[in-house]
């Protein structure tokens, strides 16, 4: 079987889980006998030899053919006055300045035969997606596949397109909805690409039942089509880490984008209950989004900045070398369609607290799940992993032979199936 694959970004170029899920679900694919061909806006030429990446920004289109005008008639795009990330929570995200029609004077470049893409989630990220939809017309009419994967809301366009050229069945992938990152204050524009990418795909795998409900009934999409697979974690052959420490406090992390979705405030409100009984504990906070300035003065005002670290967004061997100095890992998200950090932790022999409300908490069983917003039971279960040396060795033990059998491989074969219910 030969898998046609849109996303977004892939590591080691990431800002996020998307990357990290389309890296190891590709792998897991392959590994099962099957071909995949992995297209990216841009490719950076340090990706992974083992994935066979097509670059977008390398695909030239002669916008003259047929494939391409028709296309062309529908084709819309949004400019977003502002600096986005993926699922982030940013205030700037609803800047929306200016809509087009394919009746609209716009700048004579777009309609250049062969677009540039940056690859990030700047200013001008609708007029990417809608670029990026045109260029995989182009790789669905030269590319020889068997089926269509779109990854997130970013690449439905390009994969709804390429099931019109190809015609081709087309499954879309919903790691996380306008729902999760926004909560109540969905981006209409958002809320739209998703639907329609949904209703269009002829499969729709969420990552979590969690996300499956969301689907079926936020956005009306049939639950016949709606199908979950979980995530899974990649093994870690880098465990031999032995950061010097510098301090003698135990060690708690958040790491993940401070936003809204993943709930850093809790966080900051339990380290401050925890420091009110024991001050033999610091707190780091690893990561960055739209609400790091707020996280870093509530600290401020609580007085606790001494025992508190803010380390910026981390990634590849940081992050190993994060955990490796971390006692607790806490995930205390709002919404989160999986979740696949605390994997990440407990592969390194961390203990973990996730949120009940997140959709990792379906399959973990050897972690501590509270709701996010019960500060007193976070707060809790910290002092409890940081202080009975017996209950820390339980769940790393526990958790590390848990972790260790959620393999990408198992997870990419649920995904074949998927695949096969079309073919």
């Amino acid at each position: 079987m030969n898998v046609l694959m849109f996303g977004w970004e892939f590591p080691p170029h990431i800002t996020g889980g998307l990357g990290t899920a389309c890296y190891g679900m590709t792998k897991g694919i392959m590994n099962n006998g099957h071909n995949v061909i992995f297209v990216v806006p841009k490719a950076y030429g340090d990706e992974s030899k083992d994935v066979r990446i097509v670059n977008a920004s390398d695909v030239k289109l002669d916008l003259r053919n047929k494939v391409f005008s028709e296309y062309w008639k529908e084709l819309k795009y949004i400019e977003i006055d502002s600096i986005l990330i993926p699922y982030a929570d940013d205030e700037e995200f609803y800047r929306i300045t200016r809509k087009y029609n394919h009746n609209t004077e716009v700048n004579e470049s777009v309609f250049s035969k062969q677009f540039q893409f940056s690859g990030k989630y700047g200013k001008n990220l609708m007029e990417e997606v809608k670029r990026y939809a045109l260029v995989a017309a182009q790789v669905a009419a030269t590319q020889e596949h068997d089926i269509i994967h779109a990854h997130d809301w970013l690449t439905y366009e390009a994969g709804i397109s390429a099931k019109e050229v190809s015609g081709k069945p087309l499954v879309v992938h919903m790691h996380a909805t306008e729902f999760d990152r926004s909560g109540d204050n969905v981006n209409p524009v958002v809320y739209d690409i998703e639907k329609r990418g949904m209703e269009m795909a002829d499969r729709v795998i969420t990552v979590s039942n969690l996300t499956r409900n969301i689907v079926i009934t936020k956005y009306g999409i049939d639950p016949s089509k709606v199908f979950t697979v979980h995530n899974a974690v990649e093994p870690n052959d880098r465990l031999d880490y032995q950061a010097e420490r510098g301090v003698k406090e135990k060690v708690v992390t958040f790491l993940g984008r401070i936003t809204f979705q993943k709930g850093p405030e809790y966080f900051v409100e339990a380290a401050y209950k925890i420091l009110q009984r024991d001050d033999n504990v610091r707190f780091v906070m690893a990561g960055s989004g739209d609400m790091l300035n707020k996280m870093v003065r509530r600290v401020a005002e609580l007085k606790i900045a001494t025992k508190f670290h803010f380390t910026g967004f981390l990634k590849g061997e940081e992050v190993d070398r994060m955990f490796s100095l971390s006692d607790v890992y806490v995930m205390p998200s709002v919404s989160e369609p999986f979740g696949i950090s605390p994997l990440e932790a407990m592969r390194s022999n961390v203990p973990v607290i996730i949120s009940k409300q997140s959709g990792v908490s379906e399959v973990l069983h050897h972690a501590i799940k509270v709701d996010f917003w019960d500060i007193d039971a976070l707060a809790d279960s910290i002092w409890g992993l940081t202080h009975y040396d017996g209950l820390s060795k339980m769940f790393v033990s526990m958790g590390k032979h848990e972790v260790d059998e959620m393999k990408w491989d198992n997870a990419s074969a649920k995904v074949i199936e998927v695949y096969n219910t079309v073919l």
